[in-house]
Protein backbone atom coordinates (compact mmCIF):
# COMPACT_ATOMS: atom_id res chain seq x y z
CA UNK A 1 0.00 0.00 0.00
CA UNK A 2 0.94 3.54 -0.80
CA UNK A 3 0.41 6.23 1.82
CA UNK A 4 0.97 9.93 1.91
CA UNK A 5 1.74 11.06 5.22
CA UNK A 6 1.62 15.44 6.22
CA UNK A 7 2.72 16.87 9.33
CA UNK A 8 2.23 20.36 10.12
CA UNK A 9 3.06 21.04 14.50
CA UNK A 10 3.94 24.36 16.17
CA UNK A 11 5.38 24.20 19.56
CA UNK A 12 6.26 27.28 21.70
CA UNK A 13 9.69 25.93 23.49
CA UNK A 14 11.32 26.49 26.64
CA UNK A 15 14.66 28.73 27.09
CA UNK A 16 16.63 25.56 25.90
CA UNK A 17 14.94 25.73 22.33
CA UNK A 18 15.62 22.93 21.62
CA UNK A 19 13.30 19.57 20.91
CA UNK A 20 14.76 15.65 19.78
CA UNK A 21 12.29 14.86 17.32
CA UNK A 22 10.66 11.22 16.28
CA UNK A 23 8.98 12.19 13.23
CA UNK A 24 10.72 10.51 10.18
CA UNK A 25 9.08 7.59 8.47
CA UNK A 26 12.28 4.87 9.19
CA UNK A 27 13.88 3.43 6.43
CA UNK A 28 13.74 -0.66 7.47
CA UNK A 29 12.63 -3.60 6.14
CA UNK A 30 8.52 -3.50 5.28
CA UNK A 31 8.39 -0.06 3.92
CA UNK A 32 10.04 2.02 1.38
CA UNK A 33 10.24 6.05 1.63
CA UNK A 34 10.37 6.89 -1.83
CA UNK A 35 9.79 10.57 -1.01
CA UNK A 36 9.88 13.04 2.06
CA UNK A 37 10.46 16.28 2.97
CA UNK A 38 10.93 18.26 6.63
CA UNK A 39 10.88 21.91 7.20
CA UNK A 40 11.72 22.98 10.62
CA UNK A 41 11.82 26.91 10.74
CA UNK A 42 15.35 28.74 11.62
CA UNK A 43 16.84 25.28 12.93
CA UNK A 44 19.41 23.57 12.85
CA UNK A 45 19.01 19.37 13.00
CA UNK A 46 21.63 16.65 14.32
CA UNK A 47 20.84 13.51 13.68
CA UNK A 48 21.32 10.27 15.39
CA UNK A 49 19.81 6.65 15.07
CA UNK A 50 16.65 5.74 16.40
CA UNK A 51 16.13 3.29 18.94
CA UNK A 52 17.46 -0.19 18.05
CA UNK A 53 19.13 0.98 14.85
CA UNK A 54 15.77 1.84 13.37
CA UNK A 55 14.75 5.42 12.17
CA UNK A 56 16.42 8.57 12.81
CA UNK A 57 16.08 11.33 15.66
CA UNK A 58 16.50 14.63 15.43
CA UNK A 59 17.85 17.22 17.38
CA UNK A 60 16.29 20.79 16.67
CA UNK A 61 17.75 24.08 17.81
CA UNK A 62 15.59 26.60 16.79
CA UNK A 63 16.20 30.49 16.95
CA UNK A 64 12.76 31.75 18.26
CA UNK A 65 11.26 30.44 21.08
CA UNK A 66 8.38 28.56 18.70
CA UNK A 67 9.35 25.37 16.89
CA UNK A 68 7.41 25.16 13.03
CA UNK A 69 7.90 21.65 12.02
CA UNK A 70 6.27 20.73 8.52
CA UNK A 71 6.97 16.96 7.04
CA UNK A 72 5.59 15.21 4.04
CA UNK A 73 6.33 11.61 2.74
CA UNK A 74 5.07 8.97 0.12
CA UNK A 75 5.99 5.26 1.54
CA UNK A 76 5.28 2.39 0.08
CA UNK A 77 4.29 -0.54 3.25
CA UNK A 78 5.37 -3.68 1.11
CA UNK A 79 5.37 -5.22 3.99
CA UNK A 80 2.07 -7.84 4.14
CA UNK A 81 -1.08 -8.45 6.46
CA UNK A 82 0.28 -12.27 7.07
CA UNK A 83 -2.39 -13.67 9.36
CA UNK A 84 -0.09 -14.82 12.49
CA UNK A 85 -1.89 -18.11 12.65
CA UNK A 86 0.35 -20.95 12.34
CA UNK A 87 3.64 -18.52 13.07
CA UNK A 88 5.90 -19.88 15.54
CA UNK A 89 7.88 -18.57 18.34
CA UNK A 90 11.27 -19.26 18.96
CA UNK A 91 12.51 -20.83 22.25
CA UNK A 92 14.85 -18.40 24.27
CA UNK A 93 17.90 -20.00 23.69
CA UNK A 94 17.26 -19.72 20.28
CA UNK A 95 16.49 -15.56 20.09
CA UNK A 96 18.76 -13.32 18.27
CA UNK A 97 20.02 -10.23 20.31
CA UNK A 98 17.79 -7.80 18.32
CA UNK A 99 14.69 -9.79 19.57
CA UNK A 100 15.68 -10.93 23.39
CA UNK A 101 15.53 -7.71 25.18
CA UNK A 102 11.88 -7.18 24.09
CA UNK A 103 11.53 -10.45 26.42
CA UNK A 104 12.03 -8.06 29.50
CA UNK A 105 9.58 -6.19 31.59
CA UNK A 106 10.11 -2.30 30.94
CA UNK A 107 9.14 1.00 32.74
CA UNK A 108 5.51 0.84 31.41
CA UNK A 109 4.77 -2.45 30.86
CA UNK A 110 5.72 -4.92 33.58
CA UNK A 111 5.70 -8.32 31.84
CA UNK A 112 6.61 -9.74 35.28
CA UNK A 113 3.42 -9.13 37.12
CA UNK A 114 1.18 -11.37 34.48
CA UNK A 115 2.97 -14.57 34.21
CA UNK A 116 0.28 -16.30 36.13
CA UNK A 117 -2.78 -14.23 34.08
CA UNK A 118 -1.22 -15.20 30.93
CA UNK A 119 -0.53 -19.17 31.93
CA UNK A 120 -3.86 -19.54 33.00
CA UNK A 121 -5.27 -17.38 30.04
CA UNK A 122 -3.12 -18.10 26.94
CA UNK A 123 -1.37 -21.69 28.06
CA UNK A 124 -3.13 -23.94 26.13
CA UNK A 125 -2.45 -21.70 22.90
CA UNK A 126 1.70 -21.00 21.18
CA UNK A 127 3.43 -18.90 18.92
CA UNK A 128 1.38 -16.83 16.42
CA UNK A 129 -2.47 -18.71 17.92
CA UNK A 130 -1.70 -17.08 21.09
CA UNK A 131 -0.69 -13.64 20.03
CA UNK A 132 -3.81 -13.59 18.46
CA UNK A 133 -5.92 -14.36 21.45
CA UNK A 134 -3.37 -12.23 23.68
CA UNK A 135 -4.74 -9.02 21.25
CA UNK A 136 -8.36 -10.30 20.92
CA UNK A 137 -8.46 -10.35 24.66
CA UNK A 138 -7.08 -6.58 24.74
CA UNK A 139 -9.55 -5.63 22.07
CA UNK A 140 -12.50 -6.81 24.30
CA UNK A 141 -11.64 -6.19 27.57
CA UNK A 142 -10.11 -2.78 27.17
CA UNK A 143 -12.18 0.35 25.91
CA UNK A 144 -10.45 2.94 24.02
CA UNK A 145 -10.96 6.24 25.50
CA UNK A 146 -9.77 9.61 24.83
CA UNK A 147 -7.79 11.43 27.52
CA UNK A 148 -8.56 8.33 29.30
CA UNK A 149 -4.72 7.75 30.38
CA UNK A 150 -1.46 10.31 30.68
CA UNK A 151 2.23 9.63 30.27
CA UNK A 152 2.82 8.19 33.87
CA UNK A 153 -0.13 5.35 33.32
CA UNK A 154 1.19 1.97 33.03
CA UNK A 155 -0.14 -1.41 32.01
CA UNK A 156 -0.52 -2.28 35.67
CA UNK A 157 -3.25 0.59 35.23
CA UNK A 158 -4.69 -0.25 32.18
CA UNK A 159 -4.98 -3.97 33.55
CA UNK A 160 -6.86 -2.26 36.51
CA UNK A 161 -8.99 0.60 34.92
CA UNK A 162 -10.05 -1.31 31.60
CA UNK A 163 -9.87 1.56 29.66
CA UNK A 164 -6.98 3.62 27.19
CA UNK A 165 -5.83 4.85 24.14
CA UNK A 166 -3.57 3.17 21.30
CA UNK A 167 -0.33 3.92 23.63
CA UNK A 168 -2.12 1.50 26.44
CA UNK A 169 -3.44 -1.05 23.80
CA UNK A 170 0.33 -1.29 22.53
CA UNK A 171 1.35 -1.96 26.06
CA UNK A 172 -0.76 -4.34 27.14
CA UNK A 173 0.29 -6.79 23.89
CA UNK A 174 3.57 -6.32 24.56
CA UNK A 175 3.54 -6.78 28.67
CA UNK A 176 0.93 -10.09 27.73
CA UNK A 177 3.15 -11.22 24.81
CA UNK A 178 6.20 -11.03 27.07
CA UNK A 179 4.80 -12.51 29.54
CA UNK A 180 4.54 -15.40 27.67
CA UNK A 181 7.98 -15.74 26.08
CA UNK A 182 7.43 -14.09 22.80
CA UNK A 183 9.71 -10.78 22.17
CA UNK A 184 7.21 -8.09 21.68
CA UNK A 185 8.44 -4.23 21.72
CA UNK A 186 6.30 -0.87 21.16
CA UNK A 187 6.15 0.61 17.84
CA UNK A 188 5.14 4.61 16.94
CA UNK A 189 3.64 4.28 13.35
CA UNK A 190 1.60 6.51 10.88
CA UNK A 191 -1.43 4.58 10.03
CA UNK A 192 -4.26 5.02 7.76
CA UNK A 193 -7.54 5.07 9.51
CA UNK A 194 -6.72 6.20 12.77
CA UNK A 195 -9.17 8.10 14.54
CA UNK A 196 -8.78 10.97 15.28
CA UNK A 197 -5.56 11.54 13.39
CA UNK A 198 -2.58 11.75 15.05
CA UNK A 199 0.58 9.51 15.70
CA UNK A 200 -0.32 5.60 16.10
CA UNK A 201 0.90 2.96 18.43
CA UNK A 202 0.94 -0.52 18.08
CA UNK A 203 2.85 -3.69 19.15
CA UNK A 204 5.19 -5.76 17.38
CA UNK A 205 6.06 -9.57 18.20
CA UNK A 206 9.21 -11.38 17.08
CA UNK A 207 7.51 -14.89 15.11
CA UNK A 208 9.14 -16.86 12.84
CA UNK A 209 12.15 -15.04 12.69
CA UNK A 210 11.14 -11.63 12.25
CA UNK A 211 8.72 -8.82 13.37
CA UNK A 212 5.22 -7.92 12.75
CA UNK A 213 2.87 -5.61 13.27
CA UNK A 214 -0.29 -6.11 15.43
CA UNK A 215 -3.06 -3.54 16.58
CA UNK A 216 -4.96 -4.36 19.14
CA UNK A 217 -6.91 -1.18 18.53
CA UNK A 218 -8.38 -2.65 15.40
CA UNK A 219 -7.60 0.69 13.05
CA UNK A 220 -4.92 -0.51 11.07
CA UNK A 221 -3.05 -3.52 9.18
CA UNK A 222 0.09 -4.70 9.02
CA UNK A 223 -0.04 -3.04 5.07
CA UNK A 224 -1.29 0.53 6.22
CA UNK A 225 1.00 1.12 8.63
CA UNK A 226 4.65 2.73 8.12
CA UNK A 227 7.08 2.44 11.12
CA UNK A 228 8.88 6.01 12.34
CA UNK A 229 10.52 4.20 16.18
CA UNK A 230 10.21 1.15 17.97
CA UNK A 231 11.22 0.64 21.83
CA UNK A 232 10.69 -1.31 24.96
CA UNK A 233 7.98 1.29 25.64
CA UNK A 234 6.60 4.84 25.03
CA UNK A 235 9.86 5.69 26.94
CA UNK A 236 11.80 5.07 23.90
CA UNK A 237 9.53 6.25 20.96
CA UNK A 238 8.16 9.47 21.98
CA UNK A 239 7.83 11.82 18.97
CA UNK A 240 9.10 14.43 20.78
CA UNK A 241 11.66 15.13 23.54
CA UNK A 242 12.25 18.68 25.44
CA UNK A 243 15.17 19.36 28.07
CA UNK A 244 12.38 21.92 29.41
CA UNK A 245 8.57 22.53 28.92
CA UNK A 246 6.86 22.63 25.52
CA UNK A 247 3.51 24.10 25.33
CA UNK A 248 0.98 22.96 22.48
CA UNK A 249 -0.19 25.14 20.22
CA UNK A 250 -1.41 23.60 17.08
CA UNK A 251 -0.26 19.95 15.51
CA UNK A 252 -2.17 18.24 12.47
CA UNK A 253 -0.96 14.90 11.35
CA UNK A 254 -2.91 12.89 7.71
CA UNK A 255 -2.26 9.74 6.36
CA UNK A 256 -3.68 8.82 2.89
CA UNK A 257 -3.90 6.29 0.46
CA UNK A 258 -2.25 7.23 -2.66
CA UNK A 259 -1.12 6.51 -5.89
CA UNK A 260 3.15 5.52 -5.77
CA UNK A 261 5.83 7.64 -7.49
CA UNK A 262 9.41 8.40 -7.01
CA UNK A 263 11.01 11.45 -5.82
CA UNK A 264 14.30 13.28 -3.82
CA UNK A 265 14.29 13.62 -0.18
CA UNK A 266 14.57 17.35 0.50
CA UNK A 267 15.03 18.98 4.35
CA UNK A 268 16.85 21.41 6.27
CA UNK A 269 20.72 21.32 5.80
Amino acid sequence: MHLLVDLDMSYRLGAFRSALLSIEAAHCAGQIVEREQLVVDDATLTRIPGEGGVGTRLWAHVEADVMRVRYSAEIEVTCPDIPLAGLHAAPMHALPAEALTYLRPSRFCQSDAFTGFVDKRFGHLDGGEKVMAICEWVSREIVYLAASSHAQTTVLDTFARREGVCRDFAHMVCALARAANIPARYAAVYGLGVEPPDFHAVAQVWLDDGWHLVDATGMCSADAMAVIAVGRDACDAPFMETVDEASFIAQTVSVLAGASGRGLRLSNP
